[in-house]
């Protein structure tokens, strides 16, 4: 019912943090030769990853809400808003199944950060062994 809420208000938490923390250069595209021996993806574009996750999954969360008709342009737009007992469910369901969800997806950024980490930390030894 309102299960994409969940992942949309963490997605605007982490847009806040990514426009409060200063942007980085990424130091992979300049030509300079101390920059090259240094491959690292700016902690801004990773987190830029998980505000993509976060936007995507509650949009596309929203449209098959919308599709099935739990949410409606009039107000109270959750129909379940609309009665104490569905507000109930609808809030018993925001908290298992949205932040599951939300979850996930923050896990699954995690396991992104993890092997771009690892990745970086490869390059850096291949640019090494190569001088």
């Amino acid at each position: 019912m309102a299960c994409f809420l969940v992942p949309a208000a963490e997605a605007i938490v982490a847009t806040v943090v990514k426009k409060a923390i200063p942007k980085e250069k990424e130091s992979g595209a300049s030509t300079d030769v101390a920059a090259e021996q240094s491959v690292k993806i700016p902690f801004s574009r990773k987190l830029q990853w998980l505000v993509n996750l976060l936007w995507g999954g509650s949009v596309l969360l929203a449209f098959e809400h919308v599709w099935h008709g739990e949410v409606t342009p009039w107000f109270p737009f959750l129909t379940a808003a609309g009665d104490p007992a569905d507000t109930a469910e609808m809030l018993h369901e925001m908290a298992t199944a949205g932040v599951s969800m939300a979850i996930i997806v923050t896990v699954v950024w995690l396991g992104m950060l993890i092997v771009a980490n690892a990745m970086e930390k490869n390059e850096r030894k291949v640019r090494a062994s190569a001088q």
